[in-house]
């Protein structure tokens, strides 16, 4: 069936049809399917350039999808007419760079979007973000700049400042690329914390033991297809296509995984 013809399902978290994107004649996604239930942890592996970042930022409609359906707990996002931010509001997005503002407290950029988007009192935000950081370690660092806490403190208060916004999808983009290896495992505990308490997340990553111990499914990106999906004893123990094949063998030799 293809992308017109594909029904809607309220019951899934997200649904992609068909999605395509191209960048200056470029194909970097050519037509991607995936579906992704509530409480579902889904990781997206494959090499640099394989499609997993702008797949997640199509998700989030920061890039506009070229064709296919785009669809959220039913609603057809990729349609005309629907408010996108309304619907970003709902989706949290964390990238490999912290992003978070150099001029604002780690507090202030955690409450920034509750109060000027949710309309939320400045009393309760900040109630709210002080459980965030204490939840991910971090209340101690509430009043500091970004420059004076390291490079995971800063992740674990990017987390924080999309968790903050409540989102019922979080996408996680490589969140750990950018730093150095002894700050990995603070990070990736905050992400398997998230998992625990049912957050539905899509994570593009290189940790593959990572991958291999949180995601309910992993998918393999090549070139811009999704070429394989499974549990992840099916992918990492019994892929099935040769491309898939090659490219965990490279992640075993290269003492990956």
């Amino acid at each position: 069936m293809g992308a017109a013809g594909y029904a809607a399902d309220p019951d899934l978290a997200l649904q992609l049809v068909q999605l395509r994107k191209s960048f200056e004649g470029t194909d970097v996604l050519r037509g991607v399917d995936l579906e992704v239930a509530p409480h579902e942890v889904v990781c997206l592996i494959g090499r640099s350039g394989s499609g997993k970042s702008t797949l997640l930022r199509c998700i989030n409609l920061l890039e506009p999808i070229d064709s296919g359906r785009l669809m959220f707990f039913g609603l057809e996002i990729s349609a005309e007419g629907v408010d996108l931010d309304r619907v970003r509001r709902q989706i949290g997005i964390v990238f490999q760079a912290f992003n978070l503002f150099p001029h604002m407290t780690v507090l202030q950029n955690i409450t920034l979007g509750p109060i000027r988007v949710l309309g939320k009192p400045r009393r309760q935000a900040e109630a709210e973000a002080d459980a965030l950081l204490e939840r991910f370690g971090l209340l101690d660092k509430r009043l500091d700049y970004p420059d004076r806490i390291s490079g995971g403190q800063q992740q674990r208060a990017a987390i924080a400042r999309a968790l903050a916004m409540q989102p019922r999808l979080m996408l996680l983009d490589e969140v750990t690329s950018a730093l150095d290896p002894e700050l990995v495992a603070e990070v990736l505990s905050v992400i398997r914390s998230l998992a625990a308490a049912g957050m539905t997340m899509v994570i593009a990553t290189h940790e593959m033991n990572f991958a291999r111990d949180i995601a309910s499914r992993v998918c393999f990106l090549d070139q811009g297809v999704m070429l394989e999906q499974g549990t992840p004893e099916e992918i990492f123990r019994h892929p099935q296509d040769p491309r898939t094949q090659r490219f965990l063998q490279s992640i075993v030799e290269a003492g990956r995984l």
